[in-house]
């Protein structure tokens, strides 16, 4: 394990360059650029939140905040999954000619966007400085440990995806249904008493997803340090996928040539 964590240190400059050509690929050309990040979630906040904040009568100044935050935080994890599931397929020409560690193709795929994550950031928080301004404090340095959270949870997640996708072909096409039921246990768009009057707490109590959604929205919208438990199934996802990107690496990583 120590020697394959020096493979891909010793890569380093390999995958940041990936990582660079991905984003000069994503803006290339682009009238706004980088800007795109942040107004693409920002024009999908604004159509999302006239219509739900009329169902559950909000303020659409308030609701939009908690919109924009879970349309940032699950277009990551989309991004990363499904961009992981297609890794190793896209990247063959590399594999084929090289001998690096097979995780270097997944961690691309984080990194940008990670970048991304944080542009799109900006402006979740510039929305709620304006609206929620008695909500700016301390505990708003908490949202910065949601980058090492959520990159601890989609690296092992996405090279899960890359070296089950690299076998099994259907697997992207269908990811597409499992991320979607995924979405509609989460309370990414829907606020947590919707699932609580339900009687569905379970699905917040018990879903990593709220817990990482939390460490974003307890901060900016509710001006609250997260919780310690918000904290331990983050962590606790993430050791958890991360064993098991470990265990299907060693058994499938010297075939994963044999695939492509």
């Amino acid at each position: 394990m120590l020697d394959y964590a020096k493979g891909i240190w010793v890569a380093r400059y390999f995958w940041v360059h990936l990582m660079m050509s991905d984003l000069r690929a994503r803006w290339r050309r682009s009238f706004f650029g980088i800007f795109w990040s942040m107004l693409q979630p920002l024009g999908l906040t604004i159509l999302i939140s006239i219509v739900f904040s009329r169902i559950f009568k909000s303020s659409i100044a308030e609701y939009a905040p908690y919109i924009l935050s879970g349309v940032i935080i699950w277009e990551y994890i989309v991004f990363n999954v499904t961009g992981g599931a297609l890794a190793f397929v896209q990247a063959d020409a590399y594999i084929k000619q090289t001998r690096h560690p097979l995780a270097i193709y997944t961690l691309r795929n984080v990194l940008s966007g990670m970048i991304i994550l944080a542009l799109a950031g900006v402006s979740l928080i510039g929305w709620v400085l304006v609206v929620m301004p008695q909500n700016f404090g301390w505990c708003w340095l908490a949202v910065l440990s949601v980058f090492p959270l959520i990159g601890m949870i989609a690296w092992p997640w996405s090279t899960i995806m890359a070296y089950f996708s690299a076998r099994f072909r259907d697997l992207p096409h269908a990811l597409g249904l499992i991320l979607q039921a995924i979405w509609f246990v989460s309370p990414v768009y829907f606020e947590p008493s919707v699932f609580r009057n339900g009687n569905l707490h379970v699905l917040l109590d018990y879903n990593p997803i709220y817990h990482l959604l939390q460490i974003v929205r307890a901060p900016l919208l509710h001006g609250e340090w997260p919780t310690p438990a918000n904290y331990l199934w983050c962590v606790g996802a993430a050791f958890i996928l991360g064993v098991v990107a470990i265990v299907v690496g060693r058994s499938a990583e010297k075939r994963v040539i044999f695939y492509l």
